[in-house]
């Protein structure tokens, strides 16, 4: 059958659909999305009684926590819980086990990401991993819990979503597959099934004078972390001759203005690849030049060295078996800014070609770092020591799966949480679950400064003060555009505050809410905006969820 053909009985109903010969799966609870979300929604539902298929384009589950982000982003673990905070007892459990150390010691390591005792009791945790036990864990769930998996499944985003007028019925993939249901949970980083729902969404940095904001928009001279060239000893000239105009730009850089101070914009912040790298002889693969390899994609980091730059190892962050979480950090690292901007509304083959060039990019500054002659001696011997591992995703080519999409598209839903709800400076009502890790921005673009030199944009690092309540609200539309869909990773958040939401512990609490929320909304046949909270509440809170930050304990004299 032909993908047009497809595509034209997308809205058929179920009863033609089984007349012609196709099959209509149904459900209680269909969820789109193997990410670290999706697979702990599916647990949930499947925990509350409910019928539930897992069905997404991944071929691993986990998305980021599988791909590499093993170093995970807590900020305060005392309101991770729940099934996220099981899932990294489970990771604990894991490494409990000495036959797991392949190519380190357990006791070497140090018990380096353990929990302590004082916080997790006898449920120990641990939040430091490789990414193949992540994915085992993920794929353990599946198994445990018997919940049908489909991988490899696309949805159609063109005529893929059949609606009775607020509510979705089913859903079709690329392959023709159909499955209906009662409640839909859209787990993707890029929010797709909202956006072919015809759900509201946004893409890029809204302006500050949109929700009363301070750190929204463009943000050109504000410097936060270390991830700028103000903390060169030397300015950088941005042109292919230092100082000369006329020699053209180098690449990366944006020759165009960067914005005003807190005007919106449809610029994404950056992503990367986070590298899983190893330093083991028998387990490493040298680096070796991409295809499309080019040299001078990295003219700029030859400066920043004979500038003084030495970090380039400040987020070769370790993990367990002699293995790195490998992060950008810098003025020039591997953040690929400015390449993505068309990423959240993109056609499948157009991502691919994002994600390739992503791919490139990361692989051929590994090779420059260890090979051009330029990079500093030391910089360049330390770099060949280091290599892709062999025993990780061996079906990849050892490189990861998933690509970092720090953010994409974000749903405009029942209620948009902002930084003034993460800072306290406005209350959150519904609290589903809670976030406490700094908001945290990446860079947006590379852009000339008035006075001539390259200058980084968009890192913002802002505290949130403790911990923070995510609204209920953020996690389902507009009544009216959507009645049965969640969004929990793409959930209705502001890009500011999204920079702190984003972690992959928040998202598995938001999971687990959506699904939990879902079953009450089919028991009570009611829209998803019309779940009771006051039972909401108590049914997570007996699910293990933290929706308050606890109160700090007395300690003994």
């Amino acid at each position: 059958m032909s993908a047009a053909h497809r595509t034209r009985l997308t809205a058929l109903p179920t009863l033609l659909l089984a007349s012609l010969g196709l099959s209509a799966a149904e459900y209680d609870v269909v969820v789109y999305g193997g990410t670290s979300a999706g697979v702990i929604a599916a647990v949930q539902a499947k925990k509350m009684g409910k019928s539930v298929v897992l069905v997404g384009p991944d071929k691993h589950l986990g998305g980021l926590s599988s791909g590499g982000l093993g170093f995970t982003d807590t900020g305060d673990k005392r309101v991770i819980g729940g099934l996220s905070r099981d899932f990294y007892h489970r990771i604990w459990m894991h490494y409990n086990d000495e036959k797991n150390w392949t190519w380190q010691k357990k006791s070497e390591y140090g018990g380096k990401g353990q929990g302590t005792p004082a916080v997790d009791g006898e449920n120990r945790t641990m939040w430091i991993f490789e990414p193949h036990a992540s994915e085992m864990v993920f794929d353990g769930y599946i198994k445990e819990f018997d919940i049908p998996l489909h991988r490899d499944e696309w949805l159609d985003r063109e005529k893929g979503v059949a609606k009775d007028g607020a509510r979705i019925t089913s859903i079709t993939m690329l392959s023709g597959k159909v499955f209906t249901g009662k409640m839909f949970i859209d787990a993707t980083y890029e929010g797709d099934l909202l956006a072919a729902a015809k759900v509201d969404y946004h893409v890029g940095r809204e302006a500050n004078t949109v929700y009363g904001e301070t750190h929204n928009g463009a943000q050109p001279g504000i410097l936060h972390h270390r991830h700028h060239f103000g903390v060169l000893k030397d300015k950088i000239s941005p042109y292919v001759i230092p100082g000369d105009k006329n020699s053209g730009v180098l690449p990366l850089i944006n020759p165009d203005h960067p914005g005003e101070v807190g005007a919106g914009d449809k610029k994404v912040q950056a992503y990367c690849f986070r590298m899983c790298l190893t330093n083991v002889p028998e387990n490493r693969i040298p680096f070796t030049a991409p295809e499309g390899y080019d040299p001078k994609q990295y003219e700029l980091l030859i400066r920043i060295y004979q500038a003084g730059w030495t970090e380039t190892y400040g987020k070769f962050d370790p993990i367990p078996n002699h293995k790195t979480d490998t992060n950008n950090h810098g003025p020039f690292s591997f953040d690929n800014i400015g390449a993505n901007y068309d990423y959240p509304e993109a056609s499948y083959e157009k991502r691919s070609a994002i994600i390739k060039q992503h791919e490139t990019y990361q692989k051929g500054l590994l090779y420059f770092i260890a090979t051009d002659p330029r990079v500093p001696e030391k910089t360049r011997l330390e770099m060949q020591q280091w290599g892709l591992p062999k025993d990780e995703y061996q079906d990849n080519g050892n490189w990861s799966h998933q690509i970092y999409v720090r953010e994409a598209r974000r749903m405009v839903g029942h209620y948009v949480m902002t930084e003034n709800e993460l800072t306290k400076k406005k209350p959150t009502p519904d609290s589903v679950g809670m976030g406490s890790y700094t908001i945290d921005s990446h860079n947006t673009q590379r852009y000339i400064t008035p006075e001539g030199y390259v200058q980084n944009e968009g890192d913002i690092g802002v505290s949130t003060k403790g911990p923070y309540e995510i609204a209920y609200g953020a996690l389902v539309p507009k009544k009216g555009q959507a009645d049965n869909l969640f969004a929990p990773v793409a959930c209705s958040a502001t890009h500011i505050a999204y920079g702190s939401i984003r972690m992959e512990p928040v998202f598995m609490i938001l999971g687990q809410s959506a699904a939990t929320a879902a079953a009450m909304a089919i028991d009570a046949k009611i829209a998803v905006q019309d779940v009771p909270y006051a039972q909401l509440k108590e049914r997570l809170l007996a699910d293990g969820q933290i929706l308050q930050t606890p109160a700090a304990k007395a300690v003994a004299k």
